[in-house]
């Protein structure tokens, strides 16, 4: 569900704000009721929005899965001109936006939609959605250093929260390692800054999974639409698990 002026303004139909006025005005009708409510929340796939008593055509919403490579923008526009992700999709008519984001060189599973609410709920930290990412780090951690990225590593903005480490491999020459890390926060280049404060800086990161979903089948640069049992069993997912904050219950 969405704010009706939000779905409004995604149909090309005014401005958000413009949309707002024409709520409060009395000429939008949502499934032939006239609605004045700013907090009214539509289904854009299953209610008939009308402005004036003309219907409005919705964008259906859409749910896509990108193998983004490095050397790529999140997001949808960049004023230095480089490749960003929606130039990726190809034959995509509707306009989608990243869920999260990944750094410019950073690779890995990225989800594309203009569901809106599903994007703010996959991206809000107390869903604690698992993003695993895999990262080739200059030298061999030490046990106890795994155990550090485990137990949470002090940053500049505060420590971050247990996740999951582990050592996947080392290299022949023992001169790198790859670091498998789970984590649920969103903090802006997370995992290379963990790895930087126990002294293995990260070379390579991709991430590999995020909740169920994974780029089986996927190469960089390639994306696929998410299968309706997907996107239905993320909202299930996104339903039951949250961890409401105590202050909060």
């Amino acid at each position: 569900m969405e704010r009706l002026q939000k779905v409004l303004a995604h149909a090309g139909v005014a401005s958000r704000r413009h949309c707002e006025e024409l709520i409060v005005q009395g000429r939008v009708q949502v499934n032939g009721k006239v609605v004045r409510e700013l907090g009214t929340r539509v289904d854009p796939g299953t209610d008939r929005i009308a402005v004036d008593g003309r219907p409005v055509r919705l964008e259906q919403h859409v749910y896509l899965l990108l193998y983004k490579p490095t050397g790529v923008i999140t997001s949808v526009s960049d004023p230095q001109g480089r490749r960003v992700v929606t130039d990726l999709l190809k034959g995509v008519k509707e306009r989608v936006y990243p869920v999260g984001r990944l750094d410019y060189d950073t690779s890995g599973l990225l989800l594309m939609t203009n569901d809106g609410e599903l994007a703010n709920m996959l991206a809000h930290p107390s869903y604690e959605i698992d993003k695993v990412y895999r990262a080739w780090v200059r030298g061999v951690p030490s046990p106890e250093k795994v155990n550090r990225l485990a137990r949470g590593i002090k940053l500049e903005d505060g420590m971050t929260a247990p996740a999951r480490a582990r050592l996947l491999k080392t290299s022949a020459a023992g001169d790198r390692a790859l670091l498998e890390l789970t984590i649920h926060e969103g903090r802006n280049r997370q995992v290379r800054r963990m790895c930087e404060a126990i002294g293995h800086p990260v070379l390579t990161l991709e991430r590999v999974k995020l909740g169920f979903l994974t780029l089986e089948g996927l190469e960089p640069g390639q994306y696929r639409p998410l299968t309706t049992a997907e996107v239905e069993r993320l909202k299930r997912g996104l339903t039951r698990d949250r961890k409401i904050p105590p202050h909060r219950r």
